[in-house]
């Protein structure tokens, strides 16, 4: 399969000759990649091979050197706040850390963003933090404050933050590293059941079986390429390059 190819449907993301450098590093030397509407794609490689660096540029949170991104069918403009605005509309991100604020509530965490930039009632956005907080498995937590949950149960709240834009696209990056073992699974069942409702999900992760059980597609990245890309069975059974048979060899050791 050929690194841009997605499932066949309509590309929700559209990535064409992304180059990106930090001074004198080249980050990522000419991606390709369609993610089709509806797709669940896992980014796997080691550290510094320019996974989380390339959700970032989809994200707009970091500038295009040279390519071009599309998003829903809208090519973004890197320097053109206005669609930055956009594109940050149409996709969310969630992090390594929660980043929720510490001051508010966790039903006003999940508020505020459609409040603040889609100008929604209040009364909605409660009544929509609340549904969100349930999907999530934390609607009894509504009142707590942040420094009241696990970790684990931060992480899902800010699942329900990102999910409170009403993204189109949803991207993951490494969502579990910060957590204790005992609280991944909690996370990862709430990601796996955005995959079966038919989210958009773009994920970098480390977790091999995850990826490999909720994935349509799996992109091996390496120094900053595409290196391998394929359905989950085909890239963890039958790798092509010796690249990517080492790493697995790495992770699964």
């Amino acid at each position: 399969m050929l690194p841009a190819e997605s499932s066949g449907a309509r590309a929700a993301v559209r990535i064409r000759g992304l180059h990106k450098r930090f001074g004198d590093t080249e980050v990522l030397k000419g991606i390709d990649l369609d993610i089709a509407s509806g797709e669940v794609v896992s980014i796997i490689g080691r550290s510094g091979s320019g996974k989380s660096t390339l959700l970032r540029c989809i994200n707009g949170l970091e500038t295009l050197d040279v390519g071009e991104l599309t998003v829903e069918g809208q090519t973004v403009q890197a320097h053109d706040a206005k669609s930055l605005r956009e594109l940050r509309r149409r996709v969310g991100m969630i992090f390594q850390g929660f980043h929720l604020f510490p001051h508010l509530s966790v039903g006003r965490n999940v508020m505020l963003a459609p409040a603040l930039v889609r100008n929604t009632p209040r009364a909605q956005a409660a009544r929509e933090a609340r549904e969100l907080l349930s999907r999530v498995g934390l609607e009894h937590k509504f009142d707590a404050a942040p420094d009241q949950l696990s970790g684990g149960q931060q992480q899902r709240v800010a699942i329900a933050r990102a999910l409170a834009m009403q993204p189109s696209v949803l991207l993951c990056d490494e969502i579990t590293s910060a957590l204790d073992p005992e609280l991944v699974g909690e996370v990862l069942r709430v990601i796996e059941a955005l995959a079966q409702d038919g989210m958009t999900l773009a994920m970098v992760t480390h977790e091999m079986g995850f990826a490999r059980r909720v994935s349509d597609r799996v992109v091996f990245m390496h120094e900053g390429r595409i290196h391998e890309s394929g359905a989950p069975g085909d890239v963890f059974e039958s790798p092509r390059t010796p690249e990517l048979r080492q790493f697995l060899r790495h992770v699964q050791s």
